[in-house]
């Protein structure tokens, strides 16, 4: 059902089983796809693609233009995958030519009131964004990763599948998959053991990933070092190529 106070461009096109409640704005180039549900006073600003069953609670606004200086009009998007909930006052911007021109959320992700997505960040699946969390530009947040509350991370930057940062945290350097950072200054603290048993984790891939962990934040070793006898331990368990990827992945340096 779309309510008769909405303005739905006519360049946008809207799925099967769509509701766009009381005074929501659907703008140019938007694409809405089935079974999404859009609570009242929601702006979809432009150039926006939303995947199926999704819900924008209200006063949301998605794909909106980046707040950056060098972004000068040009083409850039937003695109959301499906089953992704996005709570009341959410901002997800578009992307800019610099960063690829696109800002991508992908699955079954939860952002609570407030989250602020910024331009060009990629966002995996199943992560959760507690209230007020914000992720600067060109930030990738991989599957699973947890956001607290009134979280920040800097531009640039990369948090790891399976990670948690802690609420009122601020995140300058990248995190590695499976670690827990909390704290200001921010201090890594163990792995996400508690996420992990809820996700399906082996108790004994659990024990080689705190076995990884030590060595990359206990033993004194370089990241070289470390990353050496990571590559032994994953020949037991597959699951710590996650843990050696992230930290190849990392261009700013790890939180460590």
């Amino acid at each position: 059902m779309i309510d008769s106070s909405a303005r739905i461009d006519p360049s946008a096109e809207i799925g099967e089983n769509v509701s766009i409640g009381p005074w929501s704005i659907i703008g140019p180039n938007v694409r809405i796809g089935d079974n999404c549900v859009i609570h009242s006073h929601v702006v979809i600003r432009s150039n926006t693609k939303v995947g199926n069953n999704n819900r924008i609670f209200q006063f949301a606004s998605v794909g909106e233009e980046p707040a950056d200086k060098k972004f000068g009009g040009e083409e850039s998007w937003l695109e959301i995958g499906d089953d992704n909930v996005f709570r009341e006052g959410v901002t997800l911007h578009r992307g800019t030519e610099g960063g690829g021109g696109i800002t991508s959320i992908g699955n079954s992700n939860l952002l609570m009131p407030y989250v602020h997505v910024a331009h060009d960040c990629m966002v995996g699946d199943n992560t959760v964004m507690a209230n007020n969390a914000g992720i600067s530009g060109h930030v990738q947040v991989d599957d699973w990763a947890i956001l607290g509350g009134y979280a920040g991370v800097n531009q640039f930057l990369k948090i790891g599948a399976h990670s948690m940062v802690g609420g009122c945290t601020h995140i300058t350097n990248d995190v590695p998959a499976y670690v827990i950072v909390s704290g200001n200054p921010a201090s890594v603290r163990s792995i996400n053991s508690i996420g992990l048993e809820r996700r399906g984790f082996s108790k004994q891939a659990i024990l080689e990933i705190r076995k990884a962990y030590k060595i990359i934040y206990r033993q004194g070793l370089s990241l070289q070092e470390a990353l050496e006898e990571l590559e032994v331990l994953k020949e037991s368990c597959p699951e710590i190529q996650s843990l050696i990827d992230s930290l190849h992945a990392s261009e700013k340096g790890i939180h460590r």
